[in-house]
Protein backbone atom coordinates (compact mmCIF):
# COMPACT_ATOMS: atom_id res chain seq x y z
CA UNK A 1 0.00 0.00 0.00
CA UNK A 2 2.87 2.14 0.50
CA UNK A 3 3.95 2.25 -3.04
CA UNK A 4 0.88 2.85 -4.19
CA UNK A 5 0.31 5.76 -1.77
CA UNK A 6 3.45 7.21 -3.07
CA UNK A 7 2.86 7.13 -6.91
CA UNK A 8 -0.11 8.28 -6.45
CA UNK A 9 1.59 11.97 -4.49
CA UNK A 10 3.40 11.62 -7.19
CA UNK A 11 0.87 11.98 -9.81
CA UNK A 12 -1.42 14.39 -7.69
CA UNK A 13 1.59 16.66 -7.78
CA UNK A 14 2.59 16.29 -11.00
CA UNK A 15 -1.46 16.90 -12.04
CA UNK A 16 -1.85 19.53 -9.86
CA UNK A 17 1.30 21.60 -11.24
CA UNK A 18 0.59 20.96 -15.08
CA UNK A 19 -2.97 20.02 -15.71
CA UNK A 20 -4.90 22.18 -13.69
CA UNK A 21 -5.83 26.16 -14.82
CA UNK A 22 -7.96 27.07 -11.47
CA UNK A 23 -6.91 30.41 -11.09
CA UNK A 24 -7.49 29.66 -7.22
CA UNK A 25 -4.97 27.55 -7.27
CA UNK A 26 -2.29 28.42 -5.09
CA UNK A 27 1.39 26.71 -4.56
CA UNK A 28 0.98 23.69 -3.55
CA UNK A 29 2.48 20.74 -2.54
CA UNK A 30 1.50 17.30 -1.76
CA UNK A 31 2.67 16.02 1.34
CA UNK A 32 1.36 12.60 1.48
CA UNK A 33 -1.70 10.04 0.48
CA UNK A 34 -3.40 7.57 2.80
CA UNK A 35 -5.55 5.03 0.90
CA UNK A 36 -8.15 2.86 2.40
CA UNK A 37 -7.01 -0.68 1.74
CA UNK A 38 -10.08 -1.69 -0.04
CA UNK A 39 -9.37 1.16 -2.49
CA UNK A 40 -12.10 3.31 -2.36
CA UNK A 41 -10.75 6.16 -0.64
CA UNK A 42 -7.70 8.15 -0.43
CA UNK A 43 -6.92 11.35 1.92
CA UNK A 44 -5.03 13.65 -0.05
CA UNK A 45 -2.60 15.74 2.59
CA UNK A 46 -1.55 18.91 0.89
CA UNK A 47 0.58 22.05 2.10
CA UNK A 48 -0.37 25.27 0.31
CA UNK A 49 1.44 28.00 0.25
CA UNK A 50 -0.24 31.59 1.65
CA UNK A 51 -2.79 32.97 3.61
CA UNK A 52 -5.42 30.75 5.34
CA UNK A 53 -8.01 32.66 2.60
CA UNK A 54 -5.63 31.17 0.14
CA UNK A 55 -5.69 28.17 1.25
CA UNK A 56 -9.43 27.39 1.75
CA UNK A 57 -9.67 29.09 -2.10
CA UNK A 58 -6.97 26.34 -3.01
CA UNK A 59 -8.38 23.04 -0.98
CA UNK A 60 -12.35 24.30 -2.89
CA UNK A 61 -10.52 24.28 -5.79
CA UNK A 62 -8.74 21.00 -5.29
CA UNK A 63 -11.77 19.50 -4.30
CA UNK A 64 -13.91 20.59 -7.76
CA UNK A 65 -10.97 19.19 -9.65
CA UNK A 66 -11.50 15.84 -8.33
CA UNK A 67 -12.47 14.55 -11.35
CA UNK A 68 -9.44 15.17 -13.86
CA UNK A 69 -7.04 14.31 -11.43
CA UNK A 70 -9.16 10.98 -10.38
CA UNK A 71 -8.65 10.36 -14.17
CA UNK A 72 -5.18 10.98 -13.94
CA UNK A 73 -4.43 8.26 -11.14
CA UNK A 74 -6.61 5.79 -13.42
CA UNK A 75 -4.59 6.67 -16.31
CA UNK A 76 -1.09 6.32 -14.54
CA UNK A 77 -2.11 3.37 -12.14
CA UNK A 78 -3.85 0.20 -12.96
CA UNK A 79 -5.94 -0.47 -9.98
CA UNK A 80 -9.00 -2.23 -9.77
CA UNK A 81 -11.04 1.15 -8.15
CA UNK A 82 -10.01 4.47 -8.26
CA UNK A 83 -10.21 6.01 -5.01
CA UNK A 84 -12.33 9.11 -4.38
CA UNK A 85 -9.90 12.16 -3.39
CA UNK A 86 -10.88 13.85 -0.19
CA UNK A 87 -8.32 16.37 0.27
CA UNK A 88 -7.12 17.92 3.34
CA UNK A 89 -4.49 20.47 4.48
CA UNK A 90 -1.49 19.42 5.97
CA UNK A 91 -0.40 21.45 8.89
CA UNK A 92 2.41 19.35 10.35
CA UNK A 93 4.83 22.18 8.75
CA UNK A 94 3.35 24.66 10.77
CA UNK A 95 3.33 22.41 13.93
CA UNK A 96 6.93 21.62 13.63
CA UNK A 97 7.89 25.28 13.12
CA UNK A 98 5.71 26.53 16.03
CA UNK A 99 7.50 24.05 18.21
CA UNK A 100 10.59 24.80 16.77
CA UNK A 101 10.33 28.54 18.19
CA UNK A 102 8.73 27.77 21.53
CA UNK A 103 11.77 25.66 22.07
CA UNK A 104 14.09 28.26 20.74
CA UNK A 105 12.24 30.60 23.04
CA UNK A 106 12.90 28.43 25.98
CA UNK A 107 16.19 29.37 27.67
CA UNK A 108 16.29 25.88 28.92
CA UNK A 109 15.02 23.69 32.27
CA UNK A 110 15.18 25.86 35.25
CA UNK A 111 18.32 25.09 37.46
CA UNK A 112 17.74 24.30 40.96
CA UNK A 113 19.46 26.69 43.40
CA UNK A 114 22.12 25.08 45.52
CA UNK A 115 22.06 24.63 48.69
CA UNK A 116 24.69 26.98 50.26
Amino acid sequence: MRRVNEVMREVLGTAISSELQDPRIGFVTVTSVDTSPDLRHARVYVSVLGSEHEQEQTLAALRSAHGPLQSAINSQLRLKRTPALNFTYDDSIERADRITRMLDSDDGPEKPEQPE
